[in-house]
């Protein structure tokens, strides 16, 4: 490792609350890499940049993900590291253009498959906008096997396997898309890399935290938390469709209606379905629905009305 391999990235909001910079470790090919086939990518027109980025678990395949999201887009932060579809289909939403997400890896366990089965169609039903916004998307799992087959063959620019040399962490090698399409044909049967697809593109990572180590901890509690909630929580499949298909209702009734909030509060509680102001509202807004001066105005009314004494006991 040399100087010149060693990153400093300038973000003036961690500068402006810690007094330093953050500097990690990338190697010069991933690093060239970047410079040419990522970033000058994103400055066209309608044109992403899909990766995925796959390993066991503990190989630190987060860890790097990370360091190069944040080198491709320095304003990267933890709130465009997620760990569920609904967080990654709000995060598509909110992103600015040129702008890096990363899904991390939280599908585990019990919560496997409905997790896989709605981040599938996420990256079908949001491609448009990523497009658009020319959003750099890394998404990190175990197994690139787990993802749709047409998606991995067609719409991933590259692969990233990480993975340990005789015990030793923090090794990588890079797929480009041909070499992917010919990984999935051999591999997709025993979900294993076949030694018949070989790539010269390999490179050395190590593992200290690319946001800055004060997040470091942030970040795990983040991860742990929803861990912890798809483990203890998990939805069916079908339980996430349904939840899909009424968030999307609600934000069209709301777009169509010019209803506020509190009114399609009120006049889903008249068919026996209690939703408060904000539940619509974030249902609303992940959408890019804006909270409005009428809304809020309304949700006060309605509150003021609530809080007044019944007529019928001043009468006694």
């Amino acid at each position: 490792m040399t100087n010149s391999d060693v990153v400093t990235i300038e973000d003036e909001e961690y500068f402006k609350k810690y007094g330093k910079k953050i500097s990690y470790y990338l190697d010069k090919n991933l690093k060239k890499s970047s410079d040419e086939k990522i970033i000058k990518a994103l400055q066209k027109n309608d044109k992403d940049f899909f990766a995925i980025v796959d390993g066991p678990e503990g190989s630190g395949k987060s860890w790097f993900a990370i360091q190069w999201g944040k080198y491709v887009d320095p304003s990267l932060n933890l709130s465009r590291i997620v760990f569920t579809p609904e967080e990654f289909k709000e995060a598509v939403f909110r992103a600015k253009k040129n702008q890096c997400i990363i899904y991390d890896e939280a599908f585990t366990g019990m919560g496997a498959r409905s997790s896989l089965s709605s981040i599938n169609r996420y990256l079908v039903s949001l491609a448009m906008q990523i497009r658009q916004k020319n959003l750099f998307v890394i998404l990190v799992l175990p197994s690139v096997f787990l993802l749709d087959k047409y998606f991995v063959m067609f719409r991933a620019k590259c692969l990233v396997h990480i993975y340990e040399n005789k015990g030793i962490r923090g090794y990588f090698r890079v797929y480009n898309s041909k070499k992917i399409k010919l990984l999935i044909q051999l591999g997709a049967k025993t979900m294993s890399y076949s030694k018949k697809v070989y790539t010269r593109f390999r490179g050395r990572f190590y593992g200290k935290f690319g946001l800055g180590e004060e997040n470091e901890s942030i970040y795990r509690k983040k991860k742990s938390k929803a861990l912890s909630e798809s483990e203890s929580n998990p939805m069916s499949a079908g339980q996430i469709k349904y939840k899909e298909q009424r968030d999307v209702f609600i934000y069209l009734f709301r777009k169509i209606s010019n209803f506020t909030y509190q009114e399609i509060a009120n006049y889903l509680l008249d068919y026996g379905i209690d939703m408060s102001y904000s539940q619509i509202r974030n249902i609303c807004t992940k959408f890019g629905d804006i909270e409005k001066e009428t809304d809020k105005k309304d949700k006060k009314e309605e509150e003021k009305d609530e809080n007044e004494p019944d007529s019928t006991e001043n009468e006694q």
